[in-house]
This record gives C-alpha cells, structure tokens and sequence, in this order.
C-alpha cells in the first residue's frame, strides 16, 4: 500500500499523444537486442507522461517487468556519487581541489597531485580495474582496495593531461566520502538524497536482501540466455555504480535536478560543466556525466553496465525532457533505445511547433 501511494503522489501528467508510438519502437528494439525485460519512464518539466515495462523481470518465472521493477544501475550510479561529493563540498567537509591523500591513508607518493577534482573527471590517470587487476569473487576492505588501486599502472601522467574513464576514480571517491562524512556513501546517500527525494526503493546492491519487484541479471552467451555472474558483497557496494533503482525512483531524481532541494544551482551547474585537460582541450564529461550536444541540443547523460544488467538517462535540460530505461541484460545499450524514444517526443514538439506557428516561426 505504501509504494501505491507513493506512486499516486509523483506527479503524472497525461501522456501526450505521440507516446502510443513508444510501444512498437521498444518492442522492436528488444527483439532485435534480445532484451528479457526492460522498464522506462519519460518525463516532462519534472513531470512523468509515461512509465511502463515491457517482457520479463524474471524470465525463469516468467515475472513482467512494470514500472515498479528494481534493476542495478552500473555506472548511471556515479551521478549520486558525484552529488554526494559535491554536498560535501557545500558543507565544507571536502574541496575539490583536495588532495587525495588527505583523505586516504598509505597513498603512494605517485599520487601526490591527483585531486577529488581528477577523480570526478576522470583525469586522475589511476587506470579502471579489470578482472586481470581485483578478483570479483573476492571481499575487500577500503583500505585493501586503495592498496589495490595504488598497485595499478597509470594510464597517463601527470594528473589532468589526459581523459580517460576510470571506475577506480570512483570507488576511491566512495571511500573519501565515508571519510568525510564518517558514514559510508549508500548510508549518506540515503539520508541525503534517496529519503528526501521519496526514492523509496533506492538503495545499495545486496543480493541476500529480501528486495521486493528485484529483476533478475541476464546476459547473452553464444546467443544463449544466462543468469549475471555472482559478485562478491564488497565489490556490489563500491561508488563506481552499486545501486538498485526504479525507473520511478529516477523519476523523482530527475524532477530535483531542476531545483535546488539537493544542491545549489552553482554547484549543479559545476557537475554539468565539461572538463579541460592541460592542454585546454574540452573533454565531453563534468563530475558524473557525459555533457555534450546531439543535433545541437544540449544534452546531459549517463549509462551503465554491471552483472547483467545495462541502464540509461538522458537528459535535453532546455526541452525539460528526459528519458530512463533501465534493462536486464548485459548487451541491452539503452543509450540507443533512450535517443530514439527522446526523438519521438522531440520531433512532436517541433511538429506542434510548426501547427501552431505557420508562418515558420518556431521560437
């Protein structure tokens, strides 16, 4: 009855007319991508015009996937990350220009320069781990996973160079905001964002966990279906991309990023800036996003993926319009699904635009 309420109070608008055209174009992309289950909502000004699922959260139990269905964020994740960062930052608990080593203990001097700031951007240089690096079967403390991350080659030097996406970068955020918070990031999340937003499903990975309307992680394997690899615990909480969510969750995310209930609009707009290198070149990325324009829309995003399953955001800030999918299988890239759905909406307005406006002026 709760989570029925709590759905009943986000604030829905009635879908415009061009949304019974989604259908058809999810359906077709999940057969040609073999996707087992996915979910999706599109929102307006903050406001949702549709929410749905499509196929199966659960194939084995043939459970469809609805708009209530809780999948894993992989990367889409690092925005909460980056927001946590810079809610620190506002109470002056961190700086972005802070060394890491104030933060981390037994760093090697190697990483003297690199700041919270590189890690954010991804110009740290400190490379992503890989399977050759960390064993996924394998528990480890913070303190073993700096040890861990210090023991990696870089990829370039020194720090702010170059730009290059590195989980480890994040996972190494995550343990600077224990740090500074003194509390771990998913609890900080939770108190900061998820239970003020109302993300009543929101949470850090936890397989043991009873997690109600939980989609099962599929991937492809020679063409065949197959259950996600098991992860060890620790590494299913790291602030690389660790969370479980809704689209309805992301829903109400996203209606707060027009406001300033979480971060200052100084600070948000700072998350969405696009980084220079040293060689003041402009990279695509601010603190947790990829920032960049699409057929001269400004657009703000994110995907990820982890342990089978693959999700998106995509946001057009100037239209007011995103759109989330979030899937259950490794190979399902719903950046693609996402831009098509968004275009539908999109070219809608443009057409209304034009109705409205004959004589060409479509301001």
């Amino acid at each position: 009855m709760r989570l029925l309420l709590n759905i009943l109070l986000l604030p829905v608008c009635a879908p415009i007319a061009l949304s019974a055209d989604v259908d058809p174009v999810v359906e077709a992309y999940m057969k040609e991508r073999h996707i087992p289950g996915l979910s999706l909502v599109v929102v307006k000004e903050g406001k949702v015009i549709l929410a749905k699922g499509y196929g199966f959260a659960n194939v084995e139990h043939k459970v469809p996937a609805k708009p209530e269905t809780v999948y894993q964020s992989g990367s889409m994740g690092k925005q909460f990350t980056a927001t946590a960062v810079m809610m620190l930052v506002e109470e002056r608990k961190l700086g972005l220009d802070d060394r890491i080593s104030k933060y981390l203990k037994g760093t090697p001097e190697t990483w003297r320069d690199i700041t919270i700031r590189h890690l954010l951007t991804h110009t740290s240089g400190i490379k992503t781990y890989s399977p050759r690096d960390i064993d996924f079967r394998r528990d480890y403390s913070e303190d073993e996973l700096v040890k861990k991350a210090a023991s990696l080659p870089f990829d370039f030097v020194p720090p702010g160079e170059k730009w290059k996406y590195s989980n480890t970068g994040y996972v190494l955020l995550g343990i600077i905001i224990h740090k500074a918070a003194g509390e771990f990031y998913g609890d900080y999340l939770r108190r900061r964002v998820f239970k003020p937003l109302g993300m009543d499903t929101a949470r850090i990975i936890s397989e043991p966990d009873i997690i109600p309307n939980r989609a099962a992680g599929y991937t492809l394997i020679g063409g065949q279906l197959k259950n996600q690899d098991w992860v060890s615990p620790t590494l299913n909480t790291t602030a690389d991309g660790s969370l479980y969510l809704t689209v309805l969750d992301m829903a109400r995310w996203d209606a707060a990023l027009y406001t300033e209930k979480l971060l200052k609009k100084a600070s948000l707009a700072q998350m969405w800036t696009p980084v220079k290198t040293r060689d003041g070149k402009t990279k695509p990325y601010g603190f947790g996003w990829a920032v960049h324009k699409v057929k001269d829309r400004n657009v703000v995003e994110h995907g990820g993926v982890w342990q089978g399953f693959a999700s998106q955001i995509i946001r057009y800030p100037d239209d007011k319009l995103t759109v989330i999918v979030l899937t259950n299988l490794t190979q399902g890239n719903p950046g693609k699904l996402a831009v098509q759905i968004a275009d539908l909406y999109l070219s809608e307005k443009k057409n209304a635009r034009t109705q409205l406006s004959p004589h060409g002026d479509n301001r």
